[in-house]
């Protein structure tokens, strides 16, 4: 969910979030645009104690970056600087992965924030590169589930996405990654960023730019099954928007699918 920093009427969209995020009761959570400065800290603001949070180093002049919410603890945690060169600096580019303990066993959860402007896929290109560099780097076996789940700023024909979903190679690299929705709902666009919301106000030509993606094995399935995937926060509460844009909720579980050898 990309909470749209402190921008708007904030005490009334985090009422909004609060509320539904404590309905909702998910395990884990990578949020965008957070803020946090000497005076402010939006995550805290959101959770109860039962959250363990990852805020990014990485943030922009205004303190805005990202934090990762988990209900598991945390085995080690590593943050990515995606500031390429000066066409991505004056954004807070940066990926967090924190390994997890969770009753499905280890496993990595990814906060991934890519350049957003529309001109930059090459970066976006070289962010994803760079990613599944890092997430190599971590020493997993084949088999430890990955979920990168984030706003992507770019939509699912994009070179970006079509190389972390398996549909093309960049630099000599290729990875294969379930997207969610994807699965769930192969024939619907599934917008999360769509003049639909009020607060999106520019004629931005991609529309679902949000993901979760699940990490697939070496038999091609995703490592973790995807039992059901929803947009959230796509309608407003007495009139309030919780953000500008939608949020992704994903339901994985254990994939206990058998392969023969």
């Amino acid at each position: 969910m990309n909470i749209w920093a402190d921008h708007g009427d904030w005490p009334a969209r985090r009422d909004y979030l609060t509320d539904q995020i404590t309905e909702l009761s998910p395990d884990l959570l990578t949020l965008q645009e957070t803020v946090r400065t000497d005076t402010v800290d939006q995550a805290t603001e959101l959770f109860d104690l039962d959250y363990r949070l990852v805020d990014s180093g990485i943030r922009d002049s205004d303190g805005m970056g990202t934090t990762i919410a988990t209900r598991y603890p945390i085995l080690d945690r590593l943050e990515l600087d995606l500031q390429l060169d000066q066409t991505t600096q004056d954004f807070p580019c940066s990926a967090g992965l924190v390994v997890l303990d969770s009753p499905l066993g280890e496993l990595v959860l990814v906060n991934y924030f890519p350049s957003w402007k529309l001109d930059l896929e090459a970066a976006r290109e070289q962010q994803a590169l760079r990613l599944v560099r890092a997430i190599d780097d971590l020493g997993l076996s084949a088999e430890t589930p990955v979920i990168i789940a984030g706003d992507l700023d770019a939509d699912p024909s994009a070179a970006s996405i079509r190389f972390l979903t398996g549909r093309q190679s960049l630099g000599g690299r290729s990875v294969c990654y379930r997207d969610a929705w994807e699965s769930v709902h192969p024939a619907e666009a599934g917008a999360t960023y769509t003049r639909d919301n009020p607060l999106m106000v520019e004629d931005w030509p991609f529309g679902r730019i949000d993901y979760v993606l699940v990490r697939c094995g070496t038999h091609g399935g995703p490592l973790l099954e995807i039992t059901d995937c929803r947009r959230v926060f796509d309608t407003p509460r007495d009139g309030v928007w919780a953000s500008d844009h939608f949020g992704v909720l994903a339901d994985l579980t254990a994939n206990t699918t058998v392969v023969p050898q």
